[in-house]
């Protein structure tokens, strides 16, 4: 039932407006949070919005369970998957799953990673999971922050940005996870590239119902969900925008529907590039029938034409412009 809690929350605010939402410690030490520090933050509790459902609400997967490429016959040729390869190991997070648990806590090639999806942002991001000697497990706060997910660690409780992977409550604040390259891309893209790859699959497939979306026409919403920041000027804020993540440096973003008109681009060392055939997670009831949004990927190409895929994002531009307000998004060629 709690998952459903944000899908009602949802209607209601896209007809009514915004919905009132509570930020006090006091209050959230009441739901549950005893191990949480909140004499550290970086953030304003104003900030914080409940997105519905309650702690672990939406709730993680922690025994992921796969099947082989072969073997998997319910997903479309476009159905968004997060793909994911390391060390040989290399694995896809259908967007069919992850947009009922947001999180995946798993190992691959012996590296300990948190996969993660916010439907409300789109932002499909990969973690490595480990901070010094710890590695951490996540889970989900039911908070909200500028739209976007906010995760807990379940070892110290601390909060984390799951857009930015920096701890924004409790003892880990100021700490950041690595991002880790991954793919957000078709079902048929990532068969093709990984024939002996594996496919995450529900660990009770009669528990939610997979495949549907529960956040139908988000896409074509005027406004975004909970958010009540600034708007980014120039360009309509639900429109999918994509965010390259470089170390040290700062992101760069490009709007796709220009990436769309070129095909490729480039920015710097950076190589953009576009193709059709996957579907958008949050339009049609059916994901599988969603628009087109196509795949993007996004290499760093040395200065010996060497190409590596860095940690990227698509999601909406005002995702982009909350979290990083000074950097200019690219709309022209």
């Amino acid at each position: 039932m709690m998952y459903w809690i944000r899908v009602l929350c949802f209607a209601a605010a896209t007809s009514l407006g915004a919905l009132p939402a509570l930020a006090d410690p006091e209050a959230w030490k009441a739901e549950g949070w005893n191990l949480t520090d909140f004499g550290k933050t970086a953030i304003p509790w104003a900030e914080i919005k409940s997105g519905g459902p309650p702690k672990d609400g939406i709730p993680s997967i922690d025994q992921p369970l796969f099947q082989p490429v072969a073997e998997t016959e319910d997903l479309a040729a476009n159905d968004p998957v997060i793909s994911v390869e390391i060390a040989g190991d290399a694995r896809a997070y259908p967007l069919r799953v992850m947009i009922w648990h947001e999180i995946v806590n798993d190992t691959m090639g012996g590296l300990p990673v948190t996969v993660t999806y916010c439907p409300l942002c789109n932002a499909a991001i990969t973690f490595d999971r480990r901070v010094k000697t710890r590695v951490l497990d996540f889970g989900t706060t039911g908070k909200l922050r500028n739209s976007d997910l906010v995760m807990y660690d379940r070892q110290t409780e601390s909060w984390w940005q799951q857009f930015t992977g920096e701890a924004i409550v409790g003892e880990m604040t100021g700490t950041a996870l690595r991002m880790l390259p991954a793919r957000l891309e078709s079902f048929s893209d990532f068969k093709s590239r990984h024939p002996g790859g594996k496919v995450l699959i529900p660990n009770d497939p009669a528990a939610r119902n997979y495949g549907s979306n529960p956040y139908v026409g988000y896409d074509s919403s005027s406004n975004p969900f909970l958010y009540q920041g600034d708007l980014p000027e120039g360009i309509d804020p639900m429109e999918r925008v994509v965010v390259a993540r470089l170390e040290q440096q700062a992101p760069v973003i490009i709007s796709l529907s220009l990436l769309r008109q070129s095909r490729t681009l480039r920015e710097g060392a950076l190589e953009f590039s576009w193709k059709p055939g996957q579907s958008s997670a949050v339009d049609e009831p059916k994901i599988a029938e969603g628009r087109d949004v196509g795949t993007v990927e996004v290499y760093r190409i040395s200065p010996s034409n060497e190409r590596e895929l860095v940690p990227y994002d698509v999601t909406f531009a005002f995702v982009a412009h909350a979290f990083h307000p000074d950097i200019k998004i690219r709309q022209q060629l």
